[in-house]
Parts: C-alpha cells; structure tokens; sequence
C-alpha cells in the first residue's frame, strides 16, 4: 500500500507525467488569447498539483476588458482559462475619446469611436461604488428593448434624478423623460409607452400614478 501511495505521489508530483503542458484559452471575443497567456503566465512544466490557479485566476482578473475568469488543470496538461469579458452597456465620452461603460459602472476601455447603439451616460461621479451610477446603469440594463433603442443618452445627477433623451429617428428629434429613481422600472416603461404616442417634448414618469406631458 505504501509502495502504490508512493508511486502515486511520484507520478502526480515528480514525474512528467502530469506536468502542464499547454495553455487554452476560451470565451474572449475582444482579447487576444496571446495577451491572455502572457499575463497568466503559467509556469509550463509545473505539475498540476503544484500550480497556485489562485494566482493565476488573480492575474488575469486585473486585466481591465476581464469579468470573470476561471482556471481548470486537465489530466492531458491542458490548463485552460475560462475568460468571461465585460460587455459595454454606455459610454463616456472624454478627451475626444469614447470610453466603454459595462452595467457595473466600470469604464475598462477606450475606442477612438462609440460603438452603434450606446448611449451617452451623463453622472457627476462615474464608479461601480456610485449610487447615481448605479441608479443610471439600472434603468439602462433593466428596462424593455422597445425603449432601450430609443435611447440616446442617460442622465443621473443624483440616485432619485435619472432622465433619458429619446431619438425619434422618424421625426428627427430628442425628447426628455424624467424618469426618477430605479424603482418600477416596469411600471415605467408600461406608463411611458402610451404617453410617447401624444405630442410633446418633455415626458415625466417619475411618479407612474401621475405621469405629465410638456412642451417645456
């Protein structure tokens, strides 16, 4: 029995046997799986028992474009990483610049042009940790297509003051509507969507029981 324990130890943790031989990477769209694997560095001929995934995993995680990322050793040598990338929802624009905006508020990249269909996000203080962010970013994630695609730009100057500017790309204009806090998001939308069909510039849905029209 010592004998097998001890061959076993030997074959898993000093022989070749199960050494990591290469590295997979999968799930990027955007990043290149060379930029991958120099920054997760895996020491290749490491047995796979001695490899610290947590390290690993820790390293590509700082990259900016990464979510999520997990590391699985198969017995063949094959370390494969499994890169979730952060998905752009709105941008900022700076500099000349537009940045990309994922829903947790993180901006993780530059592109000298926005993407089509991202709107504009407007916030005193971008972050993952600001509650105006958050606010914005919420109604933006969790609100129905039909609207969503309307949307040119989203607004929040505080957690309780979000406003959307919607393009009418029929009519060629931009109307305004107050939408308030994140909270019925829903109810909102259901509320908002008769209302657009009348005439006016301003649409105000921050209280859905007493949704208003105005003209400025």
């Amino acid at each position: 029995m010592l004998a097998v324990v001890g061959g076993l130890g030997w074959a898993l943790l000093g022989s070749s046997l199960f050494d990591a031989r290469s590295v997979q990477v999968v799930g990027i769209k955007e990043l290149p799986a060379d930029v991958v694997r120099t920054v997760a560095a895996v020491p290749l001929g490491t047995p796979m028992l001695r490899l610290d995934t947590n390290a690993i995993e820790s390293r590509v995680a700082a990259v900016p474009r990464v979510a999520g990322v997990q590391v699985h050793c198969d017995l063949d040598g094959t370390v494969q990483i499994a890169v979730t990338e952060r998905v752009p929802v709105a941008v900022v624009r700076r500099d000349s610049l537009a940045h990309l905006i994922d829903a947790t508020g993180t901006d993780y990249a530059t592109v000298p042009a926005a993407p089509s269909g991202l709107p504009e996000l407007e916030v005193p203080q971008l972050g993952p940790r600001d509650a105006a962010t958050a606010a914005a970013l919420t109604v933006l994630t969790n609100m129905p297509g039909w609207l969503r695609v309307q949307v040119r730009s989203i607004a929040a100057a505080s957690p309780a003051d979000v406003e959307l500017r919607l393009e009418n790309r029929s009519a060629g204009t931009v109307r305004e509507v107050r939408w308030g806090d994140a909270s019925q998001i829903d109810r909102k939308a259901a509320v908002l969507g008769p209302l657009l069909t009348q005439p006016g510039k301003i649409y105000d849905v921050s209280s859905p029981a007493l949704p208003t029209i105005a003209e400025r």
